[in-house]
Formats: structure tokens, C-alpha cells, sequence
């Protein structure tokens, strides 16, 4: 397991900051929430925290390494990414895809290994993939691909995981696999939820982002509260504990009045 720090963290498009010194700290082993309304950022710092962008200022660590100075094969080797919207090849099989996780263990013409093979045997049953590893990805709906990709990130045998939106497209049932499945990983885990009630319930810790920059962080009991909930999504709340299972629950009653821009209209450059 390895952890992942941001100091001071921000970019900007043409001139315009849409993240403002972000500070993340994620634990060894611990589930860490990113939380937001669209638009705020959060898409884009996963991409930053995978080196897919470059920040304007501040730094990304790895345990204590930079991630500037970490080469791309063992950034490869230790961080698997989950996005949102994936493309594959039409004629590419799901345990296909699955086998590119495997990608960073080996040379360009190598063939997998007895090893490979069983690790994304184990990737797909982890995912509830094994009956469909034949299918073709174009045959997929969005909840298996979301899965396949999960499955994919897990056959790279990571330290890191950052998933970007993972329960889109899945069904209660599955959404609940996937972040149980999270938190039984070895592996320290950043995700980006629109769901509070998921995250309330699967995450460590919480990293609330707004107009781009963190109005809040800390445990889930500390940071969604009914006063951060409505001054951040516009939405009045009832924060108590589900008598069932004991863990927070978020109840929405109404949509609060519409007060002053706390900022100037930004362009909508943020995914």
C-alpha cells in the first residue's frame, strides 16, 4: 500500500484557476472520498493525481516520491485509474480487456504468463465477470464495462487506486458490490461519488471540493454536516444515523433559497 499527497494544488485553463491549493492527504489502505457538485474539480484532480495533467503549481507524492520523478513504468506498476468514459476496441473480449492490467509486467511481445493468467481469473471473479470474459466489449452495458474496468485496474495489482465516478451506469446492487469490494482491497483507494449516503458509508475520509477549492475535509461524521451540505450543494438536509446499520444518513428535504454568487461566473472548463 502506498499513500498520495498534494500540496498546494491548482490549475488553470486560459488564464482561469479552477483548482486553488488543494491539499489531499490519503492514507495507506484508507478509502478517500471526493466529493463535490459537477463542475468543482474533482474529475480533474484525479487526472492530476495520475500525471495525466500537469499542475500549475504545488506537488503530487507518492509515499515520499514526487510523481515527476517516478518513471511511468513504475507509476504503471503501482496506480491503476478507473475512469468515467472509456473507449475499447470493438472487437476486443472483455477478459481482453481485463489482460491490459497486466500490461506493465511485461515486455512489448511477451505473452502472459501462467501468473497473469491467474491473476485476471482472480480480477474477473472479484467483479462478477467470469460468465461474460467472452463477450465482445461493444456488447457491453455500462454497468459491465464500468466492471470490466474495475477488473482491469485489479489485474494491475496496485497500491493506488483513483476512480473517477465508478458507480455510474450500476445497478443498487452492484454500486454496493463495487464499494464493498473497495474497502476489502489492500490498496489505498481516492474516489470521486455523487452519492453522500455511499460515501458516508464506504469512506475513511472526505475531501469535499467547491468553486474549486476544499471547503472541507476530514471523516464523514465532521465534514456532512446539514450547514457544508446546503452551503456547498444548495440542499437542506437531515443528518441522524440509519437505525438499521448504524451509519450516517444524509435525508434531502428541500432545496434552499438561491443567495449571491459567492464568486464571478467561471466558464465551464471543469469536468
Amino acid at each position: 500500500m502506498g499513500r498520495i499527497t498534494t500540496t498546494r494544488l491548482s490549475w488553470s485553463v486560459k488564464g482561469h484557476r479552477l483548482l486553488d491549493s488543494i491539499d489531499l492527504h490519503a492514507p495507506e489502505g484508507r478509502t478517500v472520498g471526493l466529493l463535490g457538485p459537477n463542475g468543482c474539480g474533482k474529475s480533474t484532480l484525479l487526472r492530476l493525481l495520475a500525471g495525466l495533467r500537469r499542475p500549475v503549481t504545488g506537488t503530487v507524492r507518492y509515499d515520499d516520491t514526487a510523481l515527476e520523478d517516478l518513471g511511468r513504468r513504475v507509476l504503471a506498476r503501482r496506480l491503476a485509474v478507473v475512469e468515467q468514459d472509456v473507449t475499447a476496441h470493438h472487437h476486443v473480449t472483455v477478459r481482453q480487456v481485463v489482460e491490459l492490467g497486466r500490461t506493465p509486467f511485461r515486455g512489448r511481445f511477451d505473452a502472459l504468463t501462467g501468473q497473469d493468467r491467474r491473476v485476471v481469473d482472480a480480477a474477473l471473479e472479484r467483479t462478477d465477470l467470469t460468465h461474460r470474459q467472452d463477450r465482445g466489449w461493444h456488447t457491453l452495458s455500462g454497468g459491465e464495462k464500468q466492471r470490466t474496468q474495475l477488473a482491469r485496474a485489479l489485474a494491475q495489482e496496485p497500491r493506488e487506486i483513483l476512480l473517477d465516478e465508478p458507480t455510474n451506469h450500476l445497478d443498487i446492487r452492484h454500486q454496493l458490490e463495487l464499494l464493498d469490494l473497495l474497502t476489502t482491497l489492500d490498496v489505498t483507494c481516492v474516489v470521486a461519488l455523487h452519492d453522500l449516503n455511499l460515501a458516508a458509508r464506504y469512506c475513511d475520509h472526505l475531501v469535499v471540493l467547491h468553486h474549486g477549492e476544499v471547503a472541507a475535509a476530514g471523516p464523514p461524521e465532521s465534514v456532512l454536516t446539514p450547514d457544508l451540505v446546503e452551503s456547498v450543494y444548495g440542499v437542506r438536509v437531515l443528518v441522524d444515523r440509519e437505525p438499521a446499520t448504524g451509519t450516517l444518513r444524509i435525508t434531502y428535504l428541500a432545496t434552499a433559497p438561491r443567495g449571491p454568487a459567492p464568486r464571478a461566473p467561471q466558464p465551464d472548463l471543469c469536468p
